[in-house]
């Protein structure tokens, strides 16, 4: 394969030598050798993931000034209607798209029709525009206004001025260079008469898009009457063009088939061996990491035979509109997509219009005011959403999809089973599941849980004691946290009198209550006397109570504020009643991703580092990540590596450890970070069953037990999740305050009952535990199924410091 792939060739100066070079190299090869090599660095660039997108075509015009000899799109002025499609018809194809689950309007048209036909100009003018670019960038604007869907236009060759002013209103561009070869615009040739079609202008356009940071979309047309040598060549400028700029999002290889009524009608359309081996060529010249599409319409049935080309992605593909380009191809439906991507041993993802990594990275390839709009519109990877599932709403997830088990699947599924370290790139691997892969992950994970744990789902009856919403820091995701200047979300500054946490502490007790779990913001009246102070006054008032509490942050700003140690000041605590910390404060422990959504917490360093000397002192702790906002999958899985090796370290030298991992995904409702367009909107359904299973698998045997939110989930999420490696349902809070401030709509309180009902409707068998997983006294049991209705709760205004008892 090294022979052959040029993907990190500089720039040749002399790109004919380098072809005829890369040709003999290629020559040398069968070609099943080639499709080998170029299938292994497609695999190598994008996993098992096959994209598409899902699609509306609005063909704006079909004039045209160009006569291209294979083309059936461009009409002359009394082959249409009217030049241009009015507003009111383009909303109407974008919303047929927009109710058949379309994420792209792809907008298609001739080139500068203006400039020929007096018909156009005339059109434009009624309709208040100078120019079909300005008629267009309107378009763009009201589809994405008025549906959500996001535009990609194919205007043809434009000046730097219009793809800027196009990219204000678009999430991507394309124009296909088809070949750099000048002869076939030559008299007789398929160029002939398309002024459009110069290479060169073709190639200044791609490098003023590449100037100007627009995803872009090209590629080739093969069968026209090039050779292969020019084919290689045109590859060859688009690996330049992209090494300077790195804006190319995809490179199309695209047969040429004959229509009747077109120059080009009686010419012989290129095999499919051709279109093999020059798919193949692509993916060698442009290495492992280029985006390569071959449309899968036009070549009828033998288009999963494309896959072995170590192409990725299959293009647009629309369930509402026919393919205006190629009316007599029509596209593969996409559960016949599906199933042919599957069947050569690929995942079907849907895509946006803008590819994966570059939706990943918005503030380099997106205009502002579009980058809120394709944050919303992506999961982690940067594909479409995959469901209308979301953290805390009351929709219910997705059916799953039959089991599909790969060998390569299978084998990492077996050495996770059998307790060995994953590397991030195998957990990102399980990630990346689509499809009947997620179900086979789910069922992995679960035959795991079962083998290890049993049949008993477990939970703990305890109270949520948030004592003070005021908070110094700024954190970008949490709705929670008020100051001065917030007192208009969701409620006013407080700061809970003692008198107040004691009374609830013992009102949990009488209503059953083995915990009573206690956090609060970064308060700048607190000390690490206060936290005492807390701890004291919930074992006065419930000396039965565990004292589950306090962040690694608080731990950590408390003990600054004392002048001491963390390990000194968590003795002082445990002395003072502490049961266990929560692992809170975590989010995602990745120093890149908390400097973005929490600056001035602690690093990732900082949080391992109280834990670790938590559990070093005896004192345990849960672990928890909270997912689906700016972070990917490379940060879930270095997540879990930390915990991982953390309670590896526990294990070898006898110390306390975690009890539980936590999922938690974000609510996006009320968050800052969602509010101002800077995060996603929480992870898919996909994501949501993967971060639990995953879990599952990654910390075996370390972590034994993996915990939902029914917060977070709500009831019919946890009773999936239950199915896929989830053995603990955590907390019957009594009062949740801040999910409930973020947005979710789940309630505060899962009494026992209720909580019982849904474990045994799951098929398992329910049972009620202590914090560190002991056994509950009957009596306990008991008191908490006879609970009364909780008093009103006294949120005590913050007045700026806090009365701290000795």
């Amino acid at each position: 394969m090294d022979e052959v792939c040029l993907a990190a060739s500089p720039a040749a100066p002399d790109r004919t030598a380098e072809a005829r070079d890369l040709l003999a190299a290629l020559s040398r090869r069968p070609l099943p050798d080639l499709l080998d090599a170029a299938a292994a660095l497609g695999r190598a660039g994008h996993g098992g993931v096959v994209g598409y997108s899902r699609k509306v075509f609005i063909p704006l015009t079909r004039l045209c000034r160009d006569a291209c000899g294979y083309c059936t799109f461009a009409r002359g002025p009394r082959e249409v209607a009217r030049p241009y499609l009015l507003p009111e018809e383009v909303l109407a194809i974008a919303r047929a798209g927009q109710a058949a689950g379309c994420r792209e309007a792809l907008f298609t048209l001739g080139d500068k029709p203006e400039l020929r036909y007096a018909a156009a100009r005339a059109a434009l003018r009624e309709l208040g525009f100078g120019s079909t670019t300005e008629y267009l960038a309107h378009l763009c604007a009201l589809v994405l206004r008025e549906t959500g869907l996001l535009p990609h236009v194919n205007a043809g060759v434009m000046p730097e001025a219009e793809i800027a002013a196009l990219r204000r209103v678009s999430v991507s561009q394309g124009l296909m260079l088809e070949n750099v070869s000048p002869r076939l615009g030559e008299r007789g040739g398929p160029h002939h008469g398309a002024p459009d079609k110069d290479p060169a202008l073709r190639l200044a356009m791609l490098e003023a898009a590449g100037r100007l940071a627009v995803p872009f979309t090209s590629g080739i047309l093969i069968g026209i009457g090039e050779t292969r040598l020019e084919r290689l060549e045109s590859l060859l400028a688009l690996r330049d063009l992209h090494a300077r700029h790195g804006h190319l999002q995809e490179v199309i290889v695209q047969n040429f088939r004959a229509k009747p009524g077109t120059r080009m009608a009686a010419s012989e359309e290129p095999e499919f061996d051709e279109l093999l081996w020059t798919a193949a060529a692509a993916r060698l010249v442009l290495g492992p990491a280029m985006n390569i599409q071959v449309p899968p319409n036009l070549s009828f049935s033998a288009f999963p035979r494309l896959l072995a080309a170590g192409i990725n992605d299959w293009g647009g593909i629309s369930p509402v509109t026919a393919d205006h380009v190629n009316p007599d191809a029509p596209w593969p439906q996409i559960p016949a997509l599906r199933a042919a991507t599957e069947a050569a041993g690929y995942a079907l993802a849907a895509r946006l219009a803008i590819h994966p990594a570059f939706a990943a990275a918005p503030e380099r390839w997106l205009d502002p005011a579009l980058r809120p709009r394709v944050l919303a519109a992506q999961d982690a990877a940067g594909f479409a959403r995959e469901d209308a599932w979301l953290t805390g709403e009351l929709a219910p997830p997705p059916p799953a999809l039959p089991a599909r088990r790969p060998a390569t699947l299978d084998r990492l599924l077996h050495r996770a089973m059998d307790g060995e370290r994953l590397d991030a790139a195998a957990i990102a691997r399980l990630f990346a599941a689509r499809g009947g892969e997620v179900t086979a992950i789910a069922e992995a994970a679960d035959a795991l849980r079962r083998r290890e744990s049993g049949e008993v789902v477990r939970y703990v009856v305890t109270r949520n004691v948030n004592y003070t919403n005021v908070c110094t820091l700024s954190c970008r995701f949490c709705a929670f946290s008020k100051g001065r200047t917030h007192e208009n979300l969701r409620g006013r500054p407080y700061d809970l009198a003692l008198e107040e946490v004691s009374r609830r502490a013992a009102e949990a007790w009488e209503r059953g209550a083995t915990e009573i779990c206690m956090q609060g913001g970064i308060n700048p009246g607190y000390t690490g006397e206060t936290y005492l102070a807390l701890l004291r006054a919930v074992k006065r008032a419930a000396p039965g109570l565990h004292v589950h509490a306090f962040s690694p942050l608080e731990v950590s700003q408390g003990a600054a504020t004392l002048g001491i140690g963390v390990a000194d000041f968590l003795e002082r605590l445990r002395e003072a009643g502490l049961g266990s910390l929560p692992g809170t404060a975590a989010e995602i422990l990745h120093d890149e991703v908390r400097a973005r959504i929490a600056p001035g917490k602690l690093d990732t360093a900082g949080w391992l580092g109280v834990v670790e000397t938590a559990h070093r002192l005896g004192l345990r702790s849960t672990a928890t990540i909270m997912f689906g906002h700016v972070e990917r999958p490379a940060h879930w899985a270095a997540h879990l590596l930390h915990l991982r090796d953390l309670q590896a370290r526990n294990a070898a030298a006898g110390h306390a450890g975690f009890t539980e991992f936590v999922p938690l995904p974000f609510v996006h409702m009320e968050a800052p970070m969602f509010l101002r367009g800077e995060s996603r909107m929480g992870p898919s359904w996909r994501e949501a069953l993967l971060m639990h299973a995953v879990a599952r698998l990654v910390l075996h045997p370390l972590i034994p037990n993996i915990q939902a939110s029914w917060v977070k989930l709500g009831p019919e999420g946890v009773a999936r999740v239950l199915a896929a490696g989830v053995n603990d349902l955590g907390g019957t809070l009594m009062d949740e305050s801040i999910s409930r401030a973020a947005g979710t709509r789940h309630g505060q309180e899962f009494p026992p009952e209720a909580m019982e009902a849904l474990i045994r409707a799951a098929g398992r068998v329910p049972a009620q535990r202590t914090t560190l997983y002991g056994a509950v006294p009957e009596e306990r049991r008991q008191r908490s199924r006879a609970a009364a209705p909780l008093a009103p709760r006294v949120q005590t205004p913050w007045r700026g410091k806090r009365r701290v008892e000795a």
